[in-house]
């Protein structure tokens, strides 16, 4: 079959779950990883066919779209901060939100130049996106990473080393932890945070294929992760060292008090790009 035409039938399939521009992003980044092809290749060479085995290939990953599988984790990979990351459905999908918090941190913390090691902990690491980036990306950081999922430390570990950094990964209970054993200069957490009543609002792809230990928490604790993070950091940060964290966005003044109460100084909450309030910093 002429792939061009194959494309047209692929776009139709898809619209009436996702938009028309959507559909054919979908098309062009399974044609790249299945066939090596990209747009261009398809323009130059009109006439280029798939064959009867790849067109089984291709039907397969039309139905599981069709049923809302995330792109990525049919892909096996995505990008966050300009780095490429193995995903699977062990691990949650990075968000661009989550770059922004990344962002925040490189662009207030790291001092060019900097010869004192800037020791920086991620609790809840999942893909390992935010402690890779860092790692990449503050040539003086020494970065640590805990999660509660050996396999999703599999993952993050297999991620550090596609992007060439070191960082320690430690398997972890953070809500059985009393004490860190060692201090840090930042740390930072994108935590469990949709409560069990906002569920309706997430999308099914989201909802029926992404790790719930990652995304939910009960309704009559909603702070429950942070709240322990952050008697952790009392203990664990150093001196002006600093806390920062992903936030539910409905949940912005709730967070501003429960730091205050905590001793926190210096509190700063911002918005995602959406306007939403996303992320919090807090000085011990």
């Amino acid at each position: 079959m002429i792939i061009k035409n194959y494309r047209t039938q692929f776009i139709q399939e898809l619209s009436p779950i996702y938009d028309v521009d959507e559909a054919e992003s979908f098309f062009y980044l399974i044609l790249e990883k299945k066939q090596q092809l990209k747009r261009i290749d398809l323009a130059l060479n009109p006439d280029l066919t798939f064959s009867d085995e790849e067109i089984v290939v291709w039907n397969s990953i039309l139905e599981q779209l069709q049923q809302e599988i995330p792109i990525q984790y049919l892909l096996g990979k995505t990008s966050f901060y300009g780095l490429n990351f193995e995903v699977n459905a062990d691990v949650l999908i990075p968000r661009p939100e989550t770059e922004e918090l990344v962002e925040w941190i490189i662009r207030d913390c790291f001092v060019p130049r900097n010869d004192k090691k800037l020791k920086i902990l991620d609790i809840g690491t999942g893909s390992g996106c935010i402690a890779i980036s860092l790692a990449k990306n503050i040539s003086n950081a020494e970065v640590f990473a805990i999660d509660v999922s050996g396999k999703a430390l599999a993952k993050a570990k297999k991620n550090a080393e596609i992007n060439e950094v070191n960082v320690t990964f430690l398997l972890k209970n953070i809500l059985e932890t009393e004490d860190l054993e060692q201090q840090f200069d930042i740390i930072v957490s994108n935590p469990p945070y949709v409560r069990e009543l906002e569920k309706q609002e997430i999308k099914k792809n989201v909802l029926n294929n992404e790790p719930h230990l990652a995304l939910f928490v009960e309704n009559n604790d909603a702070l429950l992760f942070y709240r322990k993070i952050a008697e952790l950091a009392q203990k664990n940060l150093s001196q002006n060292g600093q806390l920062f964290f992903e936030i539910n966005q409905y949940l912005g003044k709730e967070m501003i008090e429960l730091l205050e109460k905590m001793g926190f100084k210096n509190i700063e909450l911002r918005k995602d790009i959406y306007g939403n309030d996303r992320m919090i910093r807090g000085t011990i």
